[in-house]
């Protein structure tokens, strides 16, 4: 056959741009023979390439084509300027106020809001009341949480415990007028980035990885950020109880948007902690709040509290050479702020 040349090699290179390749199987792609001219030349091709950073050299003759991107323009006449996204935050059920700290928060296209807490304290009710506040946006949900397989067959059903949950939501219209769900279900519990919906709220209840593997969390979040366009995502996440951070530490920070971390308060209410911020009209980060909740999903009582002033927080005061508990906090280390 003819000789192989470079602008032909480039052409496929293009086609398989984020690949490994290697010079063995070049040869064989473009039926080289030893012996030829082209047996040796296109090592020099390659090499070439290499220098121009349209491949990475990974090995003695192996190659990464490397994704090409073109630079943005920033500054161009019809550069839109996009104003805040409307993101509608949960309320309490009885006086009907959203969450103390929503003004304060401004959320953007793109952004992601991390929802930590600890095991049967208010997760899952915060992810379906954001979901029900912003259903005029057809929000997207999958998870750990809201599905489960039809026997052995390959179809899927909501969970019991997710209808009811829906079902005691009874202020929200889950369904438009022509009788279709006013949200979109996906059996979906990994390989979530894959399964976002552009343009959409993408809330993931709940990201559950290998316990070894927890700093791949950092990846997975840049990963849905990627897809999401002008939507938004909502992950939650598990958390170890008086950790500072959802399991993953650190790493489940780098592109959280707005934090927020769930604990134990009293028995029979949680703690809501505001953590990481990206953009706020009035500082929110470490603010605390306590509410109770009905039937998985009322937000009951929703205050604002600070750290008691006779304990200091540590629910426990001095007497004498003997520490008691502390009657003005009953031992929480909180009190209402207002």
């Amino acid at each position: 056959m003819a000789e192989i040349t470079i602008e032909e090699v480039r052409s496929f290179l293009n086609r398989i741009q984020g690949q490994r390749i290697s010079l063995t199987e070049l040869r064989a792609e473009f039926q080289i023979l030893p012996g030829s001219k082209s047996f040796e030349s296109i090592r020099t091709m390659m090499w070439r390439f290499a220098e121009q950073k349209v491949v990475k050299q990974l090995d003695r003759g192996v190659y990464k084509v490397v994704v090409q991107v073109k630079p943005v323009r920033v500054f161009i006449k019809e550069r839109e300027r996009k104003p805040p996204f409307e993101l509608f935050f949960p309320k309490d059920f009885n006086t009907g106020m959203e969450m103390g700290f929503a003004g304060d928060i401004v959320m953007r296209e793109g952004d992601i809001v991390t929802i930590g807490g600890v095991s049967n304290y208010g997760k899952t009710c915060l992810a379906l009341n954001l979901c029900g506040e912003n259903i005029k946006y057809h929000p997207v949900l999958m998870g750990n949480e809201y599905t489960t397989r039809v026997g052995d067959t390959d179809e899927y059903e909501p969970t019991p415990r997710f209808l009811n949950r829906l079902d005691a939501m009874d202020w929200v219209a889950w369904v438009n007028g022509k009788g279709e769900d006013a949200f979109e279900l996906l059996p979906v519990r990994d390989d979530y980035a894959e399964h976002i919906v552009k343009d959409r709220i993408n809330i993931i209840d709940w990201i559950n990885l290998d316990a070894n593997q927890l700093y791949d969390i950092s990846k997975v979040m840049d990963n849905i950020k990627a897809e999401l366009g002008r939507g938004m995502a909502i992950v939650v996440l598990q958390k170890g109880e008086g950790a500072t951070a959802s399991r993953g530490g650190q790493f489940t920070k780098d592109f959280t948007d707005c934090e927020l971390l769930i604990d134990k308060f009293t028995e029979h209410e949680s703690m809501l902690t505001v953590g990481k911020v990206k953009e706020y009209t009035k500082p929110v980060i470490g603010r605390k709040f306590a509410f109770g909740i009905s039937k998985g999903v009322k937000i009951l009582n929703f205050r604002e509290i600070s750290k008691c002033p006779q304990c200091h927080g540590k629910g426990w005061k001095g007497v004498g050479s003997n520490n008691a508990p502390c009657d003005t906090c009953g031992r929480t280390g909180y009190i209402d702020k207002n």
